[in-house]
C-alpha cells in the first residue's frame, strides 16, 4: 500500500526568520492523520534567514537526525559539542535523558535549507549522545544510518530499528529496493520520480506499508532520503 503525502498539503507556518513545512504534526500545527508513520514521528523542511536560528531549547527522549541540503548550519549543545553542518554531511544527536541544544545560520547573506528528522527510540532514558558524519559523494544508493549494532563506520547508529538511505540518481535511471522492514518512508529532496508509477515532486513523500519490493524511476536527476522501519506487531 502506498500513501502519498503531497509538498502542498504539509502544514505550514511563516515566522519571519523561519519558513517551515510539516509532514507531520508539530507544534501547533496537529493533523490528526498525519502524527507520525511507523517510528518517524518529525520531518520538517526548514528555510532559516541569515544571522538567525533556534535558541537554546530542549530535547529528550528522541532520535535527531539533520540534513542540510543548502547553507551552513552551527550547532550548539549541553554536551560540548560545537560544530558546523553543511550540505553532503548529515548530524545525529540522541536526546536520550535529556540535552540542550541551539541551531543558528552564521551566513550574513543566504538562507540554509534543511530537513529536521525526529524517530521514536527503542528504549528511553539512555545517556545523551551526538555524531555527525559526511556523505557519499558519488551518486548511487547509500545507508547513512542503521541500528546500533547494524552500524559500520561512516555510518550513525540510531537507537531505533530504523534503517536511513540517501539515493542520488540521474535521470532515466531506475531502482529496486527490498526492504527489511514492514514500513517505509520516502521524501523528495529534490527532482522528480515515480514509485511504482506514483508521481512525486520535490518536497513530496510516500508512506508504503507490506510491499515486498517497489521501483523507483527518475524523470530527471533526483536525491530522496528512504527510512525503512521494523514497526512491532
Amino acid at each position: 500500500m502506498f500513501i502519498l503525502r503531497k509538498s502542498d498539503d504539509r502544514g505550514f507556518r511563516d515566522h519571519g526568520w523561519l519558513q517551515t513545512y510539516h509532514t507531520f504534526s508539530f507544534s501547533d500545527y496537529d493533523h490528526p492523520q498525519w502524527r507520525q508513520f511507523g517510528s518517524l514521528r518529525v520531518l520538517n523542511e526548514d528555510f532559516v534567514l541569515s544571522n538567525k536560528g533556534f535558541g537554546t531549547h530542549p530535547h529528550h527522549d528522541m532520535e535527531i537526525l539533520t540534513y542540510v541540503i543548502s547553507g551552513t548550519l552551527e550547532h550548539q549543545d549541553s554536551m560540548g559539542n560545537g560544530t558546523q553542518i553543511k550540505p553532503r554531511e548529515m548530524q545525529y544527536m540522541s536526546a536520550g535523558t535529556g540535552v540542550l541544544h541551539s541551531e543558528f545560520n552564521p551566513s550574513s547573506d543566504s538562507s540554509v535549507h534543511l530537513l529536521q528528522i525526529w524517530i521514536l527510540p527503542n528504549t528511553k532514558g539512555l545517556e545523551p549522545r551526538y555524531d555527525q558524519i559526511a556523505l557519499q559523494e558519488e551518486k548511487g544508493f547509500h545507508l547513512v544510518a542503521a541500528p546500533d549494532q547494524k552500524a559500520e563506520e561512516n555510518i550513525i547508529g540510531l537507537r531505533a530499528d530504523v534503517w536511513v538511505y540517501e539515493g542520488r540518481f540521474s535521470e532515466q535511471e531506475k531502482f529496486t529496493f527490498q526492504p527489511q522492514g514492514s514500513k517505509q518512508w520516502i521524501h523528495l529532496v529534490e527532482g522528480q520520480i515515480t514509485i511504482n508509477d506514483h508521481l512525486l515532486d520535490q518536497g513530496d513523500s510516500v508512506g508504503i506499508q507490506e510491499e515486498p519490493s517497489f521501483e523507483i524511476t527518475f524523470l530527471e536527476e533526483s536525491t530522496f532520503l528512504l527510512f525503512d522501519m521494523v514497526v512491532p506487531l
